[in-house]
């Protein structure tokens, strides 16, 4: 075929489907048009040709820029990391790791008097729940349900527990106390995420005083646009259609929290993250809580806080970390779009990898609790992370304190897990 009939062909393809798009959008070509076409048939044929690529499917989150971005990531040495020869001691790399994770959060507000107010007072039987509200910043107060077990002779020892994402933004605290509802939104969560088992509640029937917040942008802290202000503030006066609509705009505004925070000069893990430390701060004041005998523990979003608290304050002497963990290389081609945005901190992994901030919290007691068929990371990422973690607990000389196991289930905190984690706690806070 010559240059002439392939380029008559190829104008006869391109008017034919310019016809084909025009008749699909509803619109007639005249002459007129028909000759505009044919013109710029021949406009396009005098362009400069796209550079050559192959096209072949990549599987990545990214597509076709996914090649660049590996190439860009080869430079993340992780260079903070104590598996390095930066640094001599633990000591210094968790005194260094630390100043940089709170250099990346850029949030770092002065301490406040936590100045609780207490709003209410249940007695559950076997323990007490009170509802406080407290300060953790100059700007925020934050609810809280404390739960106290009966009959305490001494002070006791206590847990932070930290509340999952799930998409669901209309509860936070309330995903892991048990308050006793028939919602059926709250109860579905409960059985999904913990068996049936909200955590604080088991805790507390153990012996340990438990206090859970509402994170930012969750619970009592939820965003709410005008145009649905007619529903009101009481959320247990929703339907459960009402709850799920409703968490459906929050995640939507995900972007929006976090493009605004960028803008406002701060983090939003920056606030979550400090709102957890100055929870330790109020915890500690009360009289039925042993300071010395602190712990935290949290499923998924919960365990991505409890990386940090535990890796943060020297003073959580036992931590559990639910299903959020791998290192973060291995997630870059296809465990992305999975996460909220409140998982991504940047400039902090061009100095440490997630299991770098977990390993902060050496030489003291670390569980770490991995469910082989979570999807929302890569397995060789999860088993990587463990043997980091448990590489630098021994070179701490604590590999006795660390414990990484794996549960053959889907992304949760089952009542086996729970069950281990506990165990885990009794050890380190109650012998």
């Amino acid at each position: 075929m010559t240059h002439e009939s392939t380029a008559s062909s190829d104008r006869r393809k391109f008017l034919h489907n310019a016809l084909m798009t025009g008749a699909a959008c509803g619109l007639h070509l005249d002459g007129h048009q028909t000759q505009a076409a044919e013109q710029t048939a021949e406009q396009i044929k005098t362009l400069p040709r796209d550079l050559p690529r192959e096209l072949k499917p990549s599987g990545a989150d990214l597509g076709t820029l996914y090649p660049e971005l590996l190439w860009m990531s080869e430079s993340l040495l992780y260079t903070m990391s104590f598996l390095g020869d930066r640094f001599k001691t633990h000591a210094e790399f968790r005194q260094a790791g630390r100043e940089k994770v709170f250099e990346t959060l850029l949030y770092r507000p002065e301490r406040v008097d936590p100045n609780p107010e207490l709003l209410d007072r249940t007695d559950m039987g076997d323990y007490i729940r009170e509802k406080i509200l407290f300060s953790t910043s100059p700007q925020f107060r934050v609810p809280a349900y404390v739960l106290v077990p009966k009959g305490l002779k001494k002070p006791a020892p206590a847990i932070i527990d930290l509340h999952s994402h799930g998409g669901m933004f209309l509860l936070g605290k309330e995903k892991i106390v048990d308050l006793g509802l028939d919602h059926p939104v709250v109860k579905r969560y409960h059985e999904q995420n913990y068996e049936g088992r909200p955590t604080s509640t088991e805790l507390v029937r153990r012996g340990y005083v438990v206090i859970a917040i509402d994170a930012f942008m969750f619970g009592e802290r939820r965003l709410m646009l005008d145009s649905d202000l007619n529903l009101g503030w009481d959320r247990w006066k929703y339907s459960a259609d009402d709850f799920v609509r409703l968490s459906r705009v929050c995640a939507s505004k995900e972007t929006t929290l976090a493009k605004s925070m960028c803008f406002a000069g701060m983090t939003w893990p920056g606030v979550v993250f400090w709102d957890d430390i100055r929870t330790v701060d109020y915890l500690v004041t009360r009289p039925e809580v042993d300071p010395d005998r602190l712990g935290c523990c949290g499923v998924s979003m919960g365990g991505y806080r409890t990386i940090y608290l535990a890796g943060l304050d020297e003073r959580i002497k036992a931590a559990s970390i639910v299903s959020f963990m791998s290192s973060i290389r291995p997630m870059l081609r296809a465990h992305i779009d999975r996460h909220s945005w409140i998982h991504y901190l940047p400039a902090l992994h061009q100095h440490l990898d997630l299991p770098d901030v977990a390993s902060m919290m050496a030489p003291r007691a670390l569980m770490v609790q991995q469910c082989a068929q979570d999807g929302l990371f890569p397995l060789a990422g999860m088993q990587e992370s463990v043997r980091k973690i448990a590489a630098v607990y021994s070179k701490a000389g604590a590999s006795e304190q660390f414990s990484g196991r794996f549960y053959d289930r889907p992304h949760m905190f089952s009542i086996d897990m729970q069950n281990d984690a506990f165990a885990w706690f009794d050890r380190h806070l109650k012998a």
